[in-house]
């Protein structure tokens, strides 16, 4: 896939993964529509990419059908979907004094992470469906998904957020062989310890301790180097189905 003057669509564009991702894809030509919640800073990142911004909560259905109709009408019917929309939570199964983990933030962890994700999955695979094909492949498009090392690795106080994003590389495969047949391509990728706006409010100390524990390069992931496998993934229309931990050789230890 030539990426060049292709409609795309980065949820969670607004910061980190997402933003890295967006201005990276606009700078090889993507017309960039940011999915976002947060307003302000998202409006920025689209002006300075000379994107479109929509104010997205992708739970909410017709919230992202209303999104997709505005970014049609701006850049086209997108080609590229880059799903980095997503929240951290940290709670153990059974806290202090016996406390369980709260119910409500295991649900809000999976309700953001792993449905938000298949709901704009799914919409905008019905979109693309409909679409010309771009090359001899029959090509149509692509969907690149985030989870996390935590889906295979989960430390201790992870439970919500690595059953989010190992549900996120479950679907990876099976979405990957529904869409095959509209020559639409799905893969994940799965990020290890990445300077994110989170990581960015560590100490300089903590920050080096979490790359020293990173086997190669001994530091943690720039937001570019996602977006630079974001667009390998893109152009190399051999990866499908993939989930591909982007994470140094690093394994995670229980805490």
């Amino acid at each position: 896939m030539d990426i060049n003057s292709l409609p795309a669509i980065v949820t969670g564009g607004s910061s980190g993964l997402g933003e890295a991702t967006a201005r990276h894809l606009a700078s090889l030509g993507a017309k960039v529509t940011i999915f976002d919640l947060n307003a302000e800073r998202g409006a920025i990142v689209a002006a300075e990419i000379k994107g479109h911004f929509e104010k997205v909560d992708v739970t909410n259905e017709a919230n992202v059908t209303a999104a997709l109709d505005n970014a049609e009408k701006k850049h086209g019917a997108a080609r590229i979907l880059i799903n980095c929309a997503g929240i951290v939570v940290g709670s153990k199964t059974v806290g202090r004094d016996n406390i369980p983990h709260s119910l409500e933030s295991f649900s809000q962890a999976i309700n953001i992470n792993l449905i938000g994700t298949f709901n704009v999955i799914r919409l905008v695979s019905a979109r693309m469906a409909g679409l010309e094909e771009l090359n001899e492949d029959h090509e149509r498009g692509v969907i690149i998904n985030t989870a996390s090392i935590a889906a295979m690795d989960g430390q201790i106080g992870q439970a919500a957020y690595a059953a989010s994003k190992a549900g996120i590389v479950g679907l990876t495969l099976p979405v990957a062989r529904d869409l095959s047949r509209f020559g639409i391509r799905v893969c994940t990728i799965a990020p290890g310890i990445f300077i994110t706006p989170m990581m960015s409010s560590l100490t300089e100390e903590v920050q080096d301790a979490l790359g020293a524990a990173v086997p190669f390069p001994s530091r943690m992931g720039k937001p570019e180097e996602y977006a630079q496998l974001a667009q390998q993934i893109c152009e190399n229309r051999m990866l499908n189905g993939e989930v591909i931990r982007l994470d140094g050789a690093i394994r995670l230890a229980p805490r």
